[in-house]
């Protein structure tokens, strides 16, 4: 597991998409190695996950080396002190750059508010047609939330009609079918680029981000 920081309270890990962070109740009956066991086995045997990263995200994800030092870690999360950006791959077209605002439902099923910041960095034509267009076009956008609603990004792409390409659940299976069936690729492309925050312990400015997965090639900067 590639380590992109490390000091005495935490780790910052990049993580592979399609791999659970660790067996949650709601992924208890997964039968698959976790983050969590994978450093176990590098010789992390006391890692706590600060905050979430779904599954098929890839990208950088903030651990504790103790339990008795998570808290810390989280304040800084719920008082919006990280500095976090993510990379998504969208349906279209997308103009510029925005913000969404709007609530998103928890795991408990009650609505919370969500914000989004988005930024488009770069479009791509792919001369492969998907219902209903002869072409097929895609929009390399920057995501910043303001919150961290669970699915909040994969959500909020599709509140905007430009869903996250390789999502299963909110996506456009369209584009999803043709991504797999003719460039043979199944993997969604939300990738979480970076983190930066002042080190609750230490007092140091931390950054850290992650390369992109290599299936973004011909999709990236």
């Amino acid at each position: 597991m590639a380590i992109l920081f490390e000091d005495d309270y935490c780790l910052i890990v990049n993580k592979p998409g399609n791999l659970l962070v660790h067996h949650s109740y709601y992924a208890r009956n997964i039968e698959e190695q976790s983050l969590v066991q994978l450093l176990k086995e590098q010789g992390y045997v006391s890692v706590v996950p600060v905050h979430r990263l779904d599954r098929k995200t890839s990208g950088v994800i903030l651990l504790a080396k103790d339990k008795e030092h998570v808290a810390k870690f989280q304040e800084l999360f719920e008082s919006q002190q990280i500095a976090k950006k993510y990379y998504a791959l969208l349906r279209g077209h997308v103009a510029g750059s925005g913000e969404i605002d709007s609530p998103v439902k928890n795991d408990r099923g009650n609505y919370k508010e969500a914000f989004t910041a988005y930024s488009v960095l770069k479009h791509f034509e792919l001369a492969i047609p998907v219902e209903p267009y002869p072409t097929a076009r895609y929009s390399l956008v920057e995501f910043i939330p303001g919150t961290g609603r669970m699915h909040q990004l994969r959500i909020h792409a599709n509140k905007i009609s430009h869903p996250i390409i390789g999502d299963p659940k909110y996506g456009n299976r369209h584009h999803n079918h043709m991504f797999e069936e003719k460039l043979g690729i199944s993997n969604l492309f939300l990738h979480a680029h970076s983190l930066e925050f002042l080190h609750p312990f230490t007092g140091i400015q931390v950054s850290a981000s992650a390369p992109l997965p290599a299936y973004w090639e011909g999709f990236s900067l």
